[in-house]
């Protein structure tokens, strides 16, 4: 039996199993039933593994052991496989954001809290400071960031990327004006992105600008900016530098505050738009 060594790896993707489980597996779907020795020879898999690799598939509801002698064994139709690994991964995720959600209410948390304060104590500022690449890891950052604010956040960004930090981080900026911080963002403003205006307004302050560039300033204190233009680069080559250093933080967000009198209303020229 020969199959593809792509069509291997779709499969261990898929459906959660190693190299020997998809490959016993798909030897036995293409022969329906069959003894683990039978398998072991179709999918070159040593036999010594073989009954290992069929009890770990019976146990996920892949296949079904047959009683007699020889013992043989019976494929579960792939539809049925699929809704029952659904469901599994369904009841699992189910169960591990439960055990998490519990952690919270225990000295778990406590004690890596205290453990995390030991170690910044000992990092030097220098060390504060990290690449991020793919944009899900630069908006996760982002979102933390955002979390962590005390008074300002500060953001410049591009049309495009405007859009994306409306609909990934509406939802923390404004827990973040509910304690009182301040939000600007300046942005080009565009017929493609108007609309996202009056969805932060509410939370944010938003003026129109021509500059280019990504980077947001939180608190003065620390920032992150992205060395690419997101229209020329892919989201999973996305880069971006973060670093808590309030002398280079404080010294953008000046001038940042300088250009920012010089903005107009975001509102007023998406209207025009």
């Amino acid at each position: 039996m020969i199959i593809k060594e792509e069509f291997l790896s779709k499969l261990r993707t898929y459906f959660s199993l190693n190299l020997y489980e998809v490959k016993i597996w798909t030897a036995l779907l293409s022969r329906g039933v069959a003894t683990a020795g039978e398998l072991s020879d179709i999918a070159n898999v040593p036999r010594s593994r073989s009954y290992d690799v069929l009890e770990s598939l019976e146990k996920k509801g892949f296949v079904i052991m047959k009683f007699g002698k020889p013992i043989k064994y019976l494929a579960v139709q792939p539809v049925e496989v699929v809704e029952r690994v659904k469901k599994h991964m369904k009841e699992e995720s189910e169960k591990r954001l439960k055990r998490l959600d519990e952690v919270k209410n225990t000295e778990i948390v406590d004690e890596l809290k205290m453990l995390h304060q030991q170690g910044i104590e000992l990092v030097e500022p220098a060390d504060l400071s990290g690449s991020l690449k793919g944009r899900h890891n630069l908006y996760n950052h982002l979102d933390l960031m955002i979390k962590n604010a005390e008074k300002t956040v500060t953001i410049l960004t591009t049309s495009q990327d405007f859009l994306r930090k409306v609909e990934g981080l509406k939802m923390t900026m404004e827990k973040a004006k509910k304690r009182g911080v301040k939000i600007r963002i300046a942005v080009p403003i565009s017929k493609e992105n108007k609309h996202a205006v009056d969805a932060i307004t509410d939370i944010a302050e938003v003026r129109h600008t021509e500059a280019k560039g990504r980077f947001c300033v939180i608190d003065g204190k620390e920032m992150m900016f992205m060395v690419m233009d997101d229209k020329d680069v892919h989201p999973t080559y996305d880069v971006g530098i973060w670093v808590n250093t309030p002398f280079f933080a404080a010294a953008l967000e000046s001038l940042f505050e300088v250009a920012w009198k010089g903005m107009k209303s975001a509102v007023e020229v998406a209207r025009r738009a």
